[in-house]
């Protein structure tokens, strides 16, 4: 299943150690910042000394660090990850954690790892079709990116995306190659994308666009509530997995795949790939009819789905495959199971919505209230989609904490805490 895309790196190589343990997909091996500079965020600042825009522009393999809690303000703007080689610890952030608010990631190198971070943009107050920001997005060219454990929502475009060029290179081979490209987005809470908010097409409230040609994408172990279209969407040519999800309150399509005719218009259409199972959807208020993948568009597609729960606010079956589209597109189903990606144990379904809730989003030890209300409302089938983060409490006003970093606590090569993660007292 795995595209050709160039010269083995780390995080290819079979004999490079794991990005942290239980890295997933074939981003897994990635350094990251292992190795480098360890650069401490003292700050809440958005730019400046000790902030974590200072630390995240920084040349060379570094890995972040936090010795505050609280709320980013980034004032409506995109936070830009130009230099490769970058780990981002959010774990070791002291309650409550860090909240970036008013702004988003844009991954824009290769071998990144995002962890323990809860990025919420919002609309800023500002008029209906100013301007969209995504939560986190890895844009064309960058690969062997891993977000993990990251609480992504209130996005006015994607709350988490990969995104291309579509067409940069030669061919197919070289328009996939400049795509971004091994991916992985694993356990992360993916919610509450605003819909009429201030994106310029109006409705946009989307989970995630995998966008044409991007390959070797792995979606696993996510929570997408209250998003109303792309959980996930693949456009033209775009291949990956999509394992083991829990899909609430959709609200006309859950995962879909489209290639846009007017989009391609003088190139070849790429069929694309998609591997789905082991997900579960289940129906909520904002719901309307739908089926689990529906396919859109005009380019063909080949598909393997297995093991795939779908069903409405009762309990009834849903449809497994549907269509929003009258073009002869060719859906076609792989006759054997592709290979699971690396690091992957598959759940069946019916153990897929604890297993998600257990351990989803950025602090699942100690969630934070507005993560703790989603995954209470999935829990009991409640919540509808937003058009704004105000009909929900709106932005979260975390007092500022500090604790210093000790190195001696931590794993330095993985980032994983030689103890436990502090859990301290429930977030208020």
């Amino acid at each position: 299943m795995s595209a050709g895309t160039g010269a083995v790196t780390a995080a290819a190589a079979t004999d490079a150690p794991l990005a942290f343990p239980g890295a997933q997909g074939w981003a897994a091996r990635t350094p990251g910042g292992r190795g480098g500079r360890i650069i401490r965020v003292t700050s809440l600042a958005a730019e400046g000394p000790g902030s974590f825009a200072e630390a995240v522009n920084a040349k060379g393999p570094r890995t972040v660090v936090f010795e505050v809690g609280g709320v980013i303000d980034l004032g409506m703007k995109e936070l830009r990850i130009n230099e490769p080689f970058l780990t981002i610890a959010g774990q070791t952030a002291p309650a409550p954690g860090i909240t970036i608010i008013k702004g988003g990631l844009t991954i824009a190198a290769h071998d990144v790892i995002v962890r323990h971070l809860r990025v919420r943009p919002g609309d800023g107050h500002r008029p209906k079709r100013s301007g969209d920001i995504d939560a986190i997005t890895a844009v064309r060219g960058a690969r062997d990116v891993i977000v993990d454990h990251c609480s992504l929502s209130w996005a006015t475009d994607e709350n988490l995306s990969a995104s291309s060029t579509r067409f940069l290179g030669e061919g197919e081979k070289g328009w996939m190659e400049a795509a971004s490209r091994r991916i992985t987005y694993s356990h992360n809470i993916i919610a509450e994308g605003l819909a009429n908010a201030t994106h310029a097409k109006g409705e946009h409230s989307k989970g995630s666009l995998i966008h044409d040609h991007v390959n070797d994408v792995l979606i696993v172990g996510n929570l997408y509530a209250h998003n109303y279209e792309r959980n996930p969407l693949f456009k033209g040519g775009a291949r990956g997995q999509v394992l083991n999800n829990l899909i609430y309150n959709p609200g006309q399509r859950a995962m879909h795949y489209n290639l846009i005719a007017e989009e391609w218009q003088g190139h070849a259409y790429s069929r694309g790939q998609m591997v789905a199972r082991g997900n579960v959807l289940r129906a909520g208020i904002s719901t309307e009819p739908l089926a689990l993948f529906m396919a859109g568009g005009s380019g063909d597609i080949d598909v393997y789905f297995d093991d795939n729960l779908a069903v409405d606010r009762i309990g009834q079956p849903l449809p497994q495959q549907g269509r929003y589209t009258t073009a002869p597109i060719s859906i076609d189903a792989i006759k054997r199971a592709p290979a699971l990606p690396f690091g992957v144990t598959l759940l069946p379904s019916a153990k897929v919505q604890d297993a998600v809730i257990a351990d989803v989003g950025a602090t699942p030890w100690n969630r934070d209230p507005i993560d703790r209300r989603i995954v209470a409302d999935v829990v009991e089938g409640r919540g509808v989609i937003i058009d704004s983060q105000d009909e929900v409490g709106g932005y979260p006003q975390y007092a500022l904490t500090r604790k210093a970093f000790v190195e001696a606590e931590w794993h330095l090569d993985t980032m994983e805490p030689r103890t436990s993660y502090p859990r301290g007292e429930p977030l208020r």
